[in-house]
């Protein structure tokens, strides 16, 4: 019993893993793709396609493992969640195809380049805000009977879930604009200030919004946060964020280049471990626990074996990639 529970902890810690990199590695660029229309110079775009150009179609690794291991390890939760999120995950697989032909078609032709751009930011802004309400989804809880969803075609469509969807879209536009100023120069760089002020303005909103709205869902979520003494380590998640924060508008006001991206991953990860700190151990919420969901532990051991060596190397492979492209993107170098 005591290698079930560890093996399903263990893996619940894998798949929070591999979604968080795929946030933190392909929201960058869907942020970039949102932000597409404010920069309307063919040369500002290039330099901004260019920026990703190495690295983007890798990002979405990070997704298949976290969707295949969801699946794998707690095939109960998965046929419980992907009913209940048909209508967002395929609006966010098809806004990730709309992204990916336009990033490869736009290069290709002159007369509709503008069509394809325009796709691109459709594309970002239709699987960012798909991700957000499905998360917002996920966290209001979802109706389960016995083994089965047990829940209507909308039940998705809340409040709650556009308010999440929305703080993604501004929380990835706001990791674009810190990435274009890493990676920048001149002009350019200098409206990525602009907008990074902005973003991180609304960024601080959302987030407070979401914060309060969450514990009025359920009450297990109130008591998770305020209950004593609960209330002494979560308390240490805003204390963290407000930290991070002023050291990103320190670093915003002198006009650093590197640290407000690594900021703000850091706003994103103190997210990240709020939401873990509201669902842990349901990975339904409400619903049904990671031990409830998992899979024999056979099988969870053997997928294990394979994923100890799988990690590595993807990490590997990645961090070899940013290194190589490392540095400053020059307008008339990069993808053609």
């Amino acid at each position: 019993m005591n290698i079930a529970v560890d093996l399903a902890t263990v893996w619940a810690f894998i798949i929070a893993f591999a979604v968080f990199v795929y946030v933190v590695m392909d929201g960058f660029d869907l942020g970039l793709g949102i932000l597409f229309p404010l920069f309307p110079e063919k040369r500002d775009r290039d330099v901004i396609m260019n920026s990703v150009a190495p690295v983007w179609d890798g990002n979405e690794t990070w997704l298949v493992l976290g969707g295949g291991g969801l699946m794998a390890a707690f095939p109960l939760a998965y046929a419980v969640l992907m009913p209940a999120l048909y209508t967002p995950m395929i609006a966010m697989l098809l806004g990730l195809v709309f992204r990916g032909v336009a990033f490869e078609f736009r290069w290709r032709t002159t007369k509709e380049r503008n069509k394809w751009d325009i796709a691109f930011f459709g594309g970002s802004l239709l699987a960012t805000l798909a991700q957000g309400i499905a998360l917002g989804a996920i966290l209001q809880g979802v109706h389960v009977e016995g083994r089965h969803y047990a829940g209507g075609w909308w039940d998705w469509l809340t409040p709650f879930s556009i308010l999440t969807g929305v703080a993604l879209v501004i929380g990835y536009a706001l990791l674009g604009a810190t990435w274009l100023v890493m990676k920048t120069e001149g002009e350019l760089r200098d409206r990525a200030y602009h907008l990074s002020w902005v973003l991180l303005l609304a960024m601080l909103g959302a987030i407070a919004a979401v914060s309060i709205a969450t514990p009025f869902l359920h009450i297990q979520y109130t008591e998770r946060w305020f209950a004593w003494p609960n209330v002494l380590m979560t308390a240490q998640v805003p204390i963290s964020v407000a930290v991070v924060t002023a050291l990103l508008l320190r670093s915003l006001a002198n006009k650093y280049d590197y640290q407000p991206f690594f900021l703000t991953l850091a706003l994103f990860a103190l997210s990240y471990a709020g939401l873990g700190i509201s669902m842990y151990p349901y990975i339904v919420p409400q619903s049904i626990t990671i031990w409830q969901a998992a899979a024999p532990e056979n099988s969870q051991l053997f997928m294990l074996v394979g994923v100890a060596g799988l990690i590595p190397l993807i990490l590997g492979y990645t961090a070899w990639a940013y290194w190589v492209f490392r540095g400053k993107v020059k307008p008339e170098s990069g993808y053609h």
